[in-house]
């Protein structure tokens, strides 16, 4: 794996910035502000920056930036962006060099998305970079699938497919400002099945066992969301080095979910025989970018977290070497969105 490069670095961030030429014409811009201006960072592009953050005295003060050789801050000022809608935000421009302005935008917390956390504007101004690789990757595995002779090869591209769209689904909700998920019921054995084929599929993939409670009924969820969560709880039992991962599923009455106790709620249970949570992490495991491992981008578990507290339940952890519980809890009594 190659380390990132600035660049890459830059667009991870959730703070909305720009590169924006002495024309006053967008050269680069990240994720974050391709967010706030609702538009893809690609197509910003070439644009002038005036045309897609409209504030009268912009042009202006982009120049006078160049022309002065000294960075600016604006405080709490208004402007227009895609849609009719209008942004409340601080900007600061500061020259990179003779022919440059570097722009960052910092919108303030009432003109966020309902209900947006950190985490969620980050994770929405990545999705903007990842349809367009999702629908190649997409193309491929179709053109595999077709030329395959051989079955089990066909099903294993037909997987691709379908985690191609499942991701995309992810993505477009992401997108979808302030966009409720798709609720419904959810068969967790099901859910469950789906997963344990993800996990064998897997290279270095484990002994997958069951413990399951056959009684339980549906829960209301959003299937692909829960799927992510498991997923990721599985594949960071693999990247531990766990050689066995046991499905739990199991109904706890009396449940203390956030700051309510409901009557019943679902709790699966991901058991790995890894070498467990390291001491450091404990406290701050569910923290965005924190991770055990040198590549780990440190996003999966805070947003497993932020899916279950969007479902009204929680995720929580046991940890020692050799057993290792990661535990959803969805609530049995939550009405349908």
């Amino acid at each position: 794996m190659h380390a990132p490069d600035q660049s890459e670095l830059l667009t991870l961030l959730a703070t909305g910035l720009a590169v924006v030429g002495a024309d006053g014409r967008v050269a680069w811009l990240n994720p974050a502000l391709g967010e706030v201006l609702d538009v893809g960072p690609r197509t910003a592009v070439g644009q002038p920056l005036a045309s897609l953050m409209r504030y009268a005295p912009l042009a202006d003060q982009l120049v006078r930036t160049l022309a002065e050789g000294r960075g600016f801050n604006l405080r709490g000022i208004t402007f227009g962006v895609a849609r009719g809608r209008e942004v409340t935000a601080d900007l600061s421009m500061q020259p990179i060099d003779a022919g440059r302005v570097l722009v960052e935008v910092h919108p303030l917390a009432s003109d966020l998305n309902a209900g947006d956390t950190p985490l969620s504007a980050t994770l929405r101004g990545f999705a903007h970079e990842v349809k367009n690789p999702l629908a190649g990757l997409r193309g491929a595995a179709q053109l595999l699938e077709r030329r395959l002779a051989d079955s089990d090869l066909r099903q294993l591209a037909a997987m691709v497919i379908s985690e191609a769209d499942r991701l995309a689904s992810l993505a477009d909700g992401l997108l979808r400002h302030g966009g409720a998920a798709r609720i419904g019921p959810v068969s967790i054995h099901e859910l469950l099945e789906r997963l344990e084929a993800l996990v064998s599929a897997e290279a270095n993939a484990p002994r997958v066992r069951h413990d399951y409670d056959p009684s339980l009924p549906d829960v209301t969820g959003d299937n692909d969301r829960l799927l992510q969560v498991l997923l990721n709880l599985a594949r960071n039992a693999i990247e531990a080095g766990a050689q066995t991962i046991t499905l739990r599923t199991r109904i706890e009455h009396g449940a203390r979910l956030g700051d309510r106790t409901v009557r019943a709620a679902l709790r699966v249970d991901v058991l790995d025989d890894g070498p467990g949570v390291a001491d450091e992490l404990r406290d701050v495991l569910f923290h965005p970018l924190v991770s055990g491992r040198p590549d780990g981008t440190g996003l999966g578990l805070a947003l497993s977290r932020e899916i279950a507290h969007d479902h009204g339940g929680d995720l929580r952890y046991v940890s020692r070497p050799g057993d290792t519980v990661f535990s959803l809890y969805l609530p049995m009594d939550r009405p349908h969105e």
